[in-house]
């Protein structure tokens, strides 16, 4: 009896922890969500309020008036979703090749593409990569920000090691049932990969949406910026004092991410906790 009280009390304590942790991460959110809904008066009051008083949703309508936001959020879209299936495609190709096939140079190529992981793109490969670009006559269009970062190290990384847990007895039966290399990967392989490759997908939307650096270097047309350099320009522009239009962007941009956590978090907890496969 004493031991599961003991038991109930750590749990409730746990319980407490996380739900304190939780907020303390949920905080910064909150009081963006509040101060984009409220006037300038009660943003810059003092002391500050930290209740929401009515609902001024006239901060969004000028966070879309001051740039436009709607085109940039359209271009962070087309951006996130292109590069997030080319790295799942590369990846998944590149792991299958690396996790079911044994070839000449195979242990080699994959030390040489584990080593890119320590190289710092975004410092090292800038330049030569505008340099590229240019020649191709790719500035200021989609292919700029797109195709440089349809392939990954890290998803082919995770998803071998993933495939590697997948038991051989299925290839074996699925080779015996006459199954091309192809169709046990399609049929068999990523099924069976759904919550990795769910986890893949939220990691690399999320990279890619966050991108600020390369748009901002190879988009000169404001119809071409994407969503995370369209807030840099409302902090710069004249409302640059009137948190409550800032903040609002900020919620804007912020929602396509939740969203997409909120519909996959399942699978990416799953991901997370083990690859599903027992034996």
């Amino acid at each position: 009896m004493k031991l599961s009280t003991k038991k109930f009390t750590l749990t409730i304590v746990y319980e407490l922890l996380l739900m304190f942790a939780s907020l303390t991460m949920f905080a910064p959110i909150l009081l963006a969500l509040i101060m984009s809904i409220q006037p300038p008066e009660f943003v810059f009051s003092y002391p500050p309020r930290f209740l929401p008083k009515g609902f001024f949703v006239e901060n969004y309508f000028q966070a879309f008036k001051i740039v436009p936001f709607g085109r940039m959020m359209l271009n962070s879209l087309l951006i996130a979703v292109s590069i997030t299936f080319g790295k799942l495609i590369t990846g998944t190709l590149a792991a299958y090749a690396y996790s079911h096939f044994r070839f000449k140079g195979s242990k080699v190529s994959f030390y040489i593409l584990l080593a890119t992981l320590f190289i710092p793109a975004e410092i090292v490969l800038i330049v030569p990569l505008f340099q590229i670009i240019s020649k191709l006559g790719w500035v200021n269009t989609y292919w700029a920000m797109m195709i440089p970062f349809m392939a990954s190290a890290t998803n082919t990384f995770l998803l071998r090691q993933h495939f590697l847990t997948i038991p051989k007895e299925f290839k074996d039966a699925a080779m015996i049932d006459g199954a091309t290399a192809m169709q046990y990967l399609t049929k068999i392989v990523i099924p069976l990969s759904r919550p990795m490759l769910a986890g893949a997908s939220i990691i690399n939307f999320t990279y890619a949406w966050n991108m600020y650096l390369w748009p901002m270097i190879v988009a000169m047309e404001d119809r071409m910026k994407t969503v995370q350099v369209a807030i840099n320009m409302i902090i710069n522009a004249e409302s640059s004092n009137n948190w409550g239009i800032i903040m609002a962007a900020t919620i804007v941009a912020l929602m396509p991410t939740l969203l997409l956590f909120f519909f996959l978090q399942d699978l990416f907890v799953k991901s997370l906790t083990g690859s599903g496969i027992k034996g």
